[in-house]
């Protein structure tokens, strides 16, 4: 059981006492953050962390060990007779922690038993996990997400090899996988700056918002960070939707820096739309993946925040993408005039274009206006 928690840096583990299923389970809704990052960039540094400080909050940590080559050292995951059993241990700050080795959602259906012992998840996915394969469960399994909701993604950085991995070369169409969960975090920590000179750490970071230009950096050393901030990200749902319009306004689209695809694109238009147009153009991008750029090769949306005007409604809405998913949600907020309504779009992906997104978007969402 000493090596639940093995981290890079060989920490002390923390001390672990079996874990007793509370009966009387509560009914509110749990957030879930992922955590991803490459193998010895910190995630399980961080995870340690956060299960022995105390902070007043009970964390359930899974640690998703799919496909990983240390899943016979780290796992608590147990086969008898051929079937999987996960062991799940409380540490004595209240947190709980367990291990699978399956894509997560088991063991987060299993978590639901136990809802009453904790308030939070922690999804840690292996060094070469598409976080936003793991995110989308949350929205396909309806069942699933009466239970929990999705609070954002933490991608976590080596300050030492974090170029190294951005730089390695991929086959033809295959993308970078560090720079596909940089590409996916809310939330990016730059962990253990201390082991760089300043320009390395300008030159990284120059990196990361090249591809990722909305997320919040967070740099740290030994993955030391303060819970409020990697806590109650509200990074999926309509209660960012006034921080999110903050950050939409302020996110410029960004140069290839490293003379890869993946880069952020922004654009705003005024206006006001209609909700099924709206629908047909995010489907054609996303779904039926039509929409080209200026050298014909189709544009590949990684993930994708916006604040939309729909027609009809006097509350901004919000649009939320990873991937072939998405969804447009009611925020809280409204709008104050018929002016100030305005459509914000981030897009971060793979042969972006800017001008085409507008011009699609355009032709599509406000054709009516436009011909009126």
């Amino acid at each position: 059981m000493a090596d639940v928690l093995l981290d890079e840096d060989e920490d002390e583990c923390p001390q672990l006492v079996p874990i007793e299923i509370n009966p009387n389970a509560g009914s509110a809704r749990i957030p879930v953050t992922i955590i991803t990052g490459f193998l010895g960039a910190g995630k399980t540094t961080l995870l340690n962390y956060i299960l022995t400080e105390q902070h007043n909050k009970r964390i359930a940590v899974i640690l998703n060990e799919f496909g990983e080559g240390s899943a016979v050292e780290k796992s608590l995951a147990v086969s008898h007779a051929g079937e999987l059993y996960e062991e799940w241990l409380e540490l004595r700050n209240g947190c709980i922690c367990c291990s699978v080795k399956d894509n997560g959602l088991k063991a987060i259906e299993n978590l639901m038993q136990k809802k009453g012992k904790f308030d939070y998840i922690l999804l840690e996915t292996t060094g070469l996990a598409d976080p936003g394969a793991v995110s989308t469960m949350f929205w396909v399994d309806t069942e699933l997400g009466s239970d929990v909701y999705l609070d954002g993604i933490i991608s976590v950085v080596d300050a030492k090899y974090g170029m190294q991995h951005l730089t390695e070369e991929k086959p033809e169409g295959l993308v970078n996988e560090a720079a596909r969960q940089i590409a996916l975090g809310d939330l990016i920590i730059i962990n253990k700056t201390d082991l760089v000179q300043h320009e390395e750490l300008i030159n990284l970071k120059m990196a990361i918002r090249s591809i990722n230009g909305l997320a919040k950096l967070i740099e740290t050393q030994r993955s030391r960070v303060e819970l409020s901030q990697v806590l109650d990200l509200h990074a999926f749902d309509s209660l960012a939707s006034e921080s999110l319009q903050e950050k939409l306004r302020l996110a410029q689209t960004s140069e290839p820096h490293l003379d890869k695809s993946i880069i952020t694109v922004t654009f705003e238009i005024p206006g006001t739309i209609f909700e099924e147009d709206l629908n047909i153009y995010l489907q054609n991008l996303l779904w039926e993946k039509n929409v080209k750029n200026k050298s014909g090769n189709t544009m590949e949306i990684i993930r994708l925040k916006g604040i939309v005007s729909i027609k009809e409604k006097p509350q901004q809405m919000i649009v939320q993408g990873v991937h072939e998913l998405y969804e447009i949600e009611e925020t809280s907020v409204n709008w104050t005039s018929e002016n100030e309504r305005i459509n914000r779009f981030v897009f971060i992906g793979r042969n972006m274009d800017k001008e085409i997104l507008e011009e699609v978007f355009a032709s599509t969402a406000l054709k009516e206006r436009m011909s009126s």
